[in-house]
């Protein structure tokens, strides 16, 4: 997982939590089902039965991989349609590439974030490089899609590519834990994402044995997941598994620990903590659209049958057919 990393963990900034502040408390733990997307990738769909209420602003993460891909098996997505929301395509092992009707598009791997505000629509595509298919190889990532409030669903489409070296990067007290962050603010050491809706995205990797408290702003929401290896969170040491997602309730820390025995593929523990400030209006969504009506999804699909959300560019066209593609992530 070549994440964006330092050799040396005790030269960052230490985040310091105030042990009297209020900590956040577990109300579920969920599995995330195993499933598959686009092409036919395989994914963990993080957020599966957990309430939209506890999730705002967030709607859907997948957890694209971990595979180990041979020669000619890697695989992206067709071209399909977006409107009304944010996907944050955060790559741990891989590469991507990604393009869309509006001429943007780039490739991001190993540590890099593809943040796209899809707003009023576009058609969109991501795959691996055909160099990549050719070689094979591993592939890890994430997508999340976060939420748009009703004054910014149709705003004009644009992207952010966010450079693992533009991460923030900072350190526990202890210095047993490394923390990345993407978006948002942790004790002062502020991610590269700029949001519409106040969010932070914060990737952890905690060694075993360590554990680290964060600082979580009291107005946000709170969840925690994990792509690989096995700990605990909040001060009772809840329990937490690979694959699994914790939502905690009201509080301003958020605690986090790692096992001290690890399996041999993942020496540490690696969590995605998630929170943003609600947005609390109505949702209406359906594939690859989230409205506030569902008069407005229809509308959102009868635009897209129409063409309204641009055309495919020309030296793109063999990857796919928008008209038969299945909408995905």
């Amino acid at each position: 997982m070549p994440a964006v990393t330092v050799p040396d963990w005790t030269v960052l900034p230490r985040v310091v939590s105030v042990p009297a502040h209020e900590g956040r408390e577990v109300v579920s733990i969920t599995t995330a089902p195993q499933g598959y997307e686009g092409e036919g990738f395989p994914v963990r769909r993080a957020f599966a039965g957990v309430d939209l209420r506890h999730l705002d602003p967030f709607i859907h993460m997948d957890q694209m991989g971990e595979v180990e891909y041979a020669p000619g098996e890697p695989k992206g997505t067709p071209w399909h349609p977006h409107r009304g929301f944010e996907t944050v395509t955060y790559m741990l092992d891989g590469v991507f590439d990604h393009s869309d009707s509006h001429g943007g598009g780039g490739s991001i791997t190993d540590g890099d974030t593809q943040w796209m505000t899809a707003g009023s629509g576009l058609l969109h595509i991501e795959a691996p490089p055909e160099w990549l298919v050719a070689k094979g190889g591993l592939f890890h990532g994430l997508q999340l899609w976060v939420n748009l409030p009703k004054s910014m669903k149709l705003a004009t489409p644009r992207y952010q590519d966010l450079r693992s070296s533009e991460v923030g990067l900072a350190t526990s007290s202890d210095a047993g834990t490394l923390i990345r962050v993407i978006a948002g603010d942790v004790d002062g050491v502020q991610g590269p994402g700029s949001t519409h809706t106040p969010m932070a995205m914060v990737h952890l990797t905690v060694s075993p044995g360590a554990e680290v408290t964060l600082p979580w702003r009291a107005d946000f929401n709170a969840l925690v997941y994990v792509m690989s290896g096995d700990g605990y969170v909040t001060g009772s040491r809840r329990a937490l598994r690979s694959g699994q997602l914790a939502v905690l309730g009201f509080g301003e820390t958020i605690t986090v620990g790692a096992d001290q025995q690890q399996d041999s593929r993942h020496p540490a523990m690696e969590v995605v903590v998630l929170g943003g400030l609600p947005i609390r209006e109505p949702i209406a969504m359906a594939g690859p659209f989230v409205m506030n009506t569902r008069a407005e999804v229809l509308t959102a699909y009868e635009d897209y049958s129409k063409g309204r959300f641009g055309q495919i560019p020309a030296q793109e066209m063999p990857h796919g057919d928008v008209a038969g593609s299945t909408p995905g992530a």
